[in-house]
């Protein structure tokens, strides 16, 4: 599919909808929303690669890569060549999942915080826009803007409050917080507990997603 067919803002609001691009086995190449952002998004069988570079040595890349088609955009040899050509680093291949807006209040107090300085809200205002964190008892919730636009949260709980539901209860209050838009979250495929949070709030997968971090 020509790059110019299709925005990612747009496959990734038909994304949120449950529209998927067809499982056909194939790659669309699309322009980066922002200078930000690059990366690849693997949905079932058809995979997005997100991009400013030229689209034929996409295809040609991926061509030379020895495994199952439907892998390689996330393989290793392609993320790495990827990398190489743009710059640009990854930490890891994450889970990507999505869930609606909630009604209502958040279902735990919140109070907004205006100069946060925590770790978590450190990385969001690296890979997000407009980042806003509310702090409640035990816990930090962050959202902002990331791909194309796409508002995402992430959460922390502190450890001597886990395994108590706090996590699930926080990433739920972010559908309460989001104003009626879809809200998107990552979760490395190792990092168990966390995948188990954000699906207890009714957050599901979508994809796997590898982002490209500008240095």
């Amino acid at each position: 599919m020509p790059r110019t067919h299709r925005a990612l803002g747009d496959i990734l609001d038909a994304a949120a909808r449950g529209v998927f691009p067809p499982p056909d086995g194939g790659t669309t190449v699309v322009p980066q929303h922002g200078h930000r952002d690059a990366g690849v998004i693997a949905f079932t069988a058809h995979s997005v690669v997100f991009t400013d570079e030229d689209e034929g040595w996409v295809r040609e890349t991926l061509g030379r890569i020895d495994c199952d088609p439907l892998a390689a955009t996330m393989n290793p040899r392609f993320l790495a060549a990827f990398m190489e050509r743009t710059g640009r680093t990854t930490d890891t291949i994450d889970l990507l999942t999505v869930a609606g807006p909630l009604a209502g209040p958040p279902p735990v107090d919140l109070a907004e915080l205006d100069d946060p300085d925590h770790p978590r809200v450190a990385r969001a205002r690296k890979r997000r826009d407009d980042v806003r964190v509310w702090a409640a008892d035990g816990g930090v919730l962050v959202m902002g803007r990331g791909v194309a636009g796409r508002l995402e949260t992430a959460i922390e709980v502190d450890e001597g409050v886990r395994q108590r539901g706090l996590g699930r209860v926080l990433a739920s209050a972010a559908r309460h917080l989001s104003a009626g838009e879809p809200v998107w979250a990552q979760q490395a495929a190792g990092n168990a507990r966390s995948v188990r949070v954000f699906q207890a709030a009714g957050f599901r997968p979508v994809g796997a997603e590898s982002l490209l971090i500008a240095q």
